[in-house]
């Protein structure tokens, strides 16, 4: 493995373990605002109508599950688990898609979640974890 190389694996590490705690951080926000979403309708404020338009009822629940969803998976990848790097590239990529879809209810926070989902994929994806088999006995 080159310097380079690994100097590029071990900030992937670094911004992996960052991303589990940005994951369960942001599923947990996600959790409150849904229940903000479900329990009082007129926190947030609707602007334009569009046509992908949902009751704030159901984009709270939306919100709640993916938050719960989310804050799960962010725990687990502090394992480095295989499944837990691939579910964690599924659920943000399902937590951009929701945030995409809930920009004209709360425009800067959906830019935000979308933004550091993205660096949670890229960090996910980048990090090849440390396996004794992939060394050489020299080095």
């Amino acid at each position: 493995m080159s310097e380079d190389s690994s100097v590029k694996q071990g900030v992937a590490a670094g911004t992996s373990m960052g991303a589990a705690i940005v994951m369960v951080t942001v599923g947990i926000i996600q959790f409150f605002q849904g229940i903000a979403a479900v329990a009082e309708n007129e926190v947030f404020v609707v602007g334009v109508q569009y046509t992908f338009k949902f009751d704030l009822t159901v984009w709270g629940w939306i919100h709640i599950v993916l938050g719960v969803l989310v804050a799960v998976v962010g725990l687990a990848l502090f394992t480095g688990a295989g499944w837990a790097r691939v579910s964690a590239i599924v659920v943000a990529a399902l937590s951009i898609l929701a945030n995409f879809l809930w920009l004209p209810y709360y425009p800067w926070w959906s830019v935000l979640i979308i933004a550091l989902d993205v660096v949670v994929i890229w960090a996910v994806s980048t990090w090849k974890p440390y396996s004794p088999e992939s060394h050489t006995a020299t080095r």
